[in-house]
């Protein structure tokens, strides 16, 4: 009967074993770094289009620090959150000044929000890969606080 031997073999599954218990960690880093990418396109293409009023709706632009599932799939909302210091919900206003309305002129900030977002998002969700392919540790990413103005950014 042969005999076959190994050098190293347990050694590297214990490694992919790690790795793949570590996946959900790094999927939820990777898409945390994307989301702060897309905040900033938003918070950019808002500004670009001379949305600032009081600016409420462009500081309340954010999302929840924990991804959501849907089966496999993990994401992130990004949108504008809470209401303004007048109870005008802050994603109310930004469909508004997207869409227009039959005394306002479209804007359609989104779709340029939506078009920088690759420019920010792919290098931080790289960043973070090329990390943790680095290091094999999940990288902690800085995340900033939505910082919506006048309410305590719940909905209601």
């Amino acid at each position: 009967m042969a005999r076959f031997e190994t050098s190293g073999l347990d050694e590297l599954l214990t490694d992919m074993r790690k790795r793949q218990q570590l996946t959900g960690d790094v999927a939820k880093a990777v898409l945390q770094a994307g989301a702060e990418g897309v905040k900033k396109a938003w918070k950019l293409a808002a500004e670009e289009h001379g949305l600032r009023d009081t600016g409420d709706m462009i500081e309340s632009i954010g999302f929840a620090h924990e991804p959501k599932g849907a089966g496999d799939v993990l994401y992130i909302d990004i949108y504008p959150q809470g209401k303004d210091h007048k109870g005008v919900r802050n994603a109310q206003k930004a469909f508004v000044l997207h869409y227009g309305t039959s005394k306002m002129p479209a804007t359609y900030w989104v779709d340029d929000a939506d078009a920088y977002s690759a420019d920010f998002a792919v290098p931080a969700m790289q960043a973070v890969w090329d990390e943790f392919g680095r290091t094999g540790q999940v990288p902690q990413v800085e995340l900033t606080p939505n910082k919506p103005s006048g309410h305590d950014g719940k909905r209601k």
